[in-house]
């Protein structure tokens, strides 16, 4: 259960009501998030987490699917579950096969073991 209120759609007025109708449009959902519905607590903050957000994901030299990719690596490293719901949802959208989900999850788990082996060593990159 969350620590905050979830500010429903019914609730959305003014500034916060106009950017959970952007964010159904944009993500082609007949419902807002639940971690926008939770920022709509702070409007500015929603505001600006949200620009920040279609910048970012929005068309760039990177495709949708490997920012999605990316973002399912660092929820899954950051163990945050609601963001790991949701990436490999987006993905199965773009139509992501069993095999490629879990070879990217392969390469996630691999680098997380390397990355703690060299830290704990404290092993100096000789690569550059």
């Amino acid at each position: 259960m969350a620590t905050v209120p979830l500010i429903s759609e019914q609730q959305a007025t003014g500034k916060v009501k106009d950017i959970f109708d952007d964010i159904k449009r944009t993500f082609n959902l007949p419902f807002v998030p639940n971690l926008f519905r939770a920022m709509a607590n702070h409007p500015a903050y929603l505001e600006s987490s949200w620009s920040r957000f279609k910048v970012i994901m929005g068309p760039g030299t990177l495709d949708p699917r490997t920012k999605e990719f990316l973002a399912l690596a660092v929820s899954t490293v950051n163990n945050c579950q609601y963001c790991i719901h949701a990436h490999t949802a987006g993905l199965r959208r773009m139509g992501v096969s069993d095999e490629e989900l879990l070879e990217a999850l392969a390469v996630v788990d691999l680098f997380m073991g390397i990355n703690k082996f060299l830290d704990g060593l404290r092993v100096e990159s000789d690569l550059t």
